[in-house]
């Protein structure tokens, strides 16, 4: 890691009340760790018996839809303009979940469960290849195996059960 100001490599220090943190000598300044944020959205239709994922651009396996925070926005407000930018169908209510540090990406994801408005998904075809309804046991079957897209689901499966 290096320092976001100056370049200079950083060591890690402990910090009293941190543990240890990365340190620039240089400017004499603890730099903590920077990192995108996202949300992910295991997206259920209103009788929520349908889970939607989607396979990215040329990607074989299904994760669920997902998107960066713009500087500026918050996470609900990316939850319905992400959802709409990739389906063209409208968010009828959400609940946060869970997150989880996805280290590969250097990003932070938030989880939401959300209840899409009933009808065809229209997919953005610059992001998506493909989106398609699933049973509940069907989508746990087409997920990408041990990733945080997996992770997500049983936990909103279980929400769902519970009567979100």
């Amino acid at each position: 890691m290096y320092c976001p100001y100056c370049g200079e490599k950083l060591a890690l220090v402990l910090h009293d009340q941190e543990g240890l943190i990365p340190y620039c000598k240089s400017c004499g300044e603890f730099r903590f760790p920077q990192f995108a944020t996202a949300v992910s959205m295991v997206v259920t239709n209103r009788t929520k018996d349908k889970i939607l994922l989607a396979k990215h651009k040329n990607q074989d396996d299904y994760i669920l839809i997902a998107g960066y925070i713009k500087k500026g926005e918050t996470a609900e407000k990316t939850v319905t303009r992400e959802f709409r930018e990739e389906t063209k169908l409208n968010v009828v209510k959400y609940k946060y979940m869970s997150s989880r540090y996805h280290e590969s990406h250097n990003v932070l994801m938030l989880n939401y469960l959300v209840i899409a408005e009933n009808g065809d998904p229209v997919i953005d075809e610059n992001e998506l290849d493909e989106v398609k309804w699933f049973d509940p046991e069907e989508a746990l079957e087409a997920i990408r195996k041990d990733s945080d897209a997996q992770y997500f689901l049983k936990n909103a499966l279980s929400e769902l059960k519970n009567k979100f």
